[in-house]
């Protein structure tokens, strides 16, 4: 007997995480096909949480210079370049007077945040680093194909 593939609920992932039960999927012929579940036996959750990360300048910083003229500025625009292109940054950039930038990012705790950030080459040379880490719900998301939705 052939059936049309099981769709679950769009808002699944949004379902599950705030406790509530998605409805179950009657297949014909098959019955009634609960959701999947993980090996704790909760329902599956998106892999992936959004942070919203400040970074801050550090030491190494020249105050007397503008963001692109300062010193490695094209190997730290490669890298975020990057992680934007890794689907790791969703937005970011500078914020208020340019004295700290806010980036939201999908990862999968806060210490991924910490590393892949702390590759940044400006990282290293003492220009960047992270002011906050916040867990960010992000309910309200026009991007195409987002997951909040």
């Amino acid at each position: 007997m052939r059936t049309s593939p099981v769709r679950w609920p769009e808002n699944f992932g949004h379902m599950a995480q705030c406790g509530q039960s998605p409805m179950q999927q009657a297949v014909p012929g098959v019955g009634v096909i609960q959701p999947p579940l993980n090996v704790g036996g909760g329902h599956y959750a998106p892999a992936m949480a959004n942070f919203a990360v400040r970074l801050v300048h550090g030491p190494g910083w020249d105050s007397s210079r503008r963001i692109r003229d300062q010193d490695g500025w094209d190997e730290h625009a490669a890298f975020m370049d990057g992680l934007v292109d890794d689907g790791f940054i969703i937005l970011g950039g500078p914020v208020g007077d340019g004295e700290q930038t806010l980036h939201v990012v999908q990862a999968a705790d806060e210490d991924q945040v910490r590393a892949r950030l702390a590759r940044d080459p400006w990282a290293s040379a003492g220009m960047l680093r992270i002011g906050t880490i916040e867990r960010w719900a992000l309910w309200l998301d026009s991007r195409p194909k987002n997951p909040a939705r």
